[in-house]
């Protein structure tokens, strides 16, 4: 009898990147015209809250009624555009190296890898392609006439992350029993609840008090490092090759990091 399907699914912000995946587009979108200089100060303060204490609920709602008002009238291109980009310079330098081990590791298990991110669609698929995600599921907003208007079709957020996860591995096959999920939020408990592998990454003080009174592993990722240094180190002499000892050197890196955890990894 085959072996049922898993999957790991994976918060964005804060448990792959050191920083939220929007506010880190302030610059760009400023030089390309879409805020302006106190927006991009704004955002930059933002960033730093988020980076200090990370961000509630109260916090988050803010954020996103900030940011949904703000895109109103966006040009939709001319978005993509900024972040397919700037993408490997903003994104590159902030991904945590144990994030992508981890991502590596269940890859090479056979999992799929799915990262589930409140953050806009826009970023976050192109991030979950430069990591190597099988899927992404993220906020999207309404477009209409090739622009923003400033509308949230589907907010993935809290309760809604869960039920996204459970849609996805009914319309997959994944065996939510066996599968794996990571985020650094309180409001991601739900999320966490639904697999029978939670773990709490540089987990709020929320969090840790829920992964500690449930017996949830907590993992701790402060070492980021750009991505294309990390693999053109391992980069062999034959190009047919590459994929694959790229894919096995992370993932041997993945394993010596997570045999050294308190909490053995059971794959």
């Amino acid at each position: 009898m085959a072996a049922a399907r898993t999957a790991a699914f994976f918060d964005l912000d804060k448990t792959i990147i050191a920083k939220s995946s929007v506010l880190a587009f302030g610059r760009p979108f400023y030089q390309g015209g879409l805020i302006n200089r106190r927006a991009v100060l704004r955002s930059a303060y933002a960033q730093f809250m988020f980076a200090l204490a990370g961000a509630d609920h109260d916090q988050i709602q803010r954020m996103r009624a900030y940011l949904t008002s703000m895109c109103a009238g966006w040009d939709v291109a001319q978005v993509r555009e900024i972040v397919s980009e700037t993408l490997h310079q903003i994104i590159d330098p902030i991904v945590y190296v144990e994030a992508v081990d981890l991502i590596a590791m269940h890859k090479a298990a056979g999992r799929d890898v799915i990262i589930v991110s409140t953050s806009g669609e826009e970023v976050v698929s192109p991030v979950g392609a430069m990591l190597g995600a099988d899927e992404v599921i993220a906020t999207q907003m309404v477009v209409q006439d090739g622009k923003y208007t400033g509308e949230i079709s589907r907010y993935v957020y809290g309760p809604e992350k869960a039920r996204a996860v459970v849609e996805l591995a009914a319309d997959r096959g994944y065996d939510l029993g066996g599968s794996y999920a990571y985020s650094d939020s309180a409001t991601d408990v739900p999320m966490l609840e639904t697999v029978g592998h939670p773990y709490a990454v540089n987990a709020d003080r929320t969090l840790r008090k829920v992964a500690g009174e449930r017996d949830w592993p907590m993992l701790t990722f402060s070492n980021a490092a750009p991505l294309r240094e990390r693999l053109a180190g391992m980069r062999p002499e034959h190009p047919a090759t590459a994929a694959t000892v790229v894919g096995a050197g992370v993932a041997a890196a993945g394993l010596v990091w997570f045999t050294a955890r308190r909490r053995p990894f059971r794959a």
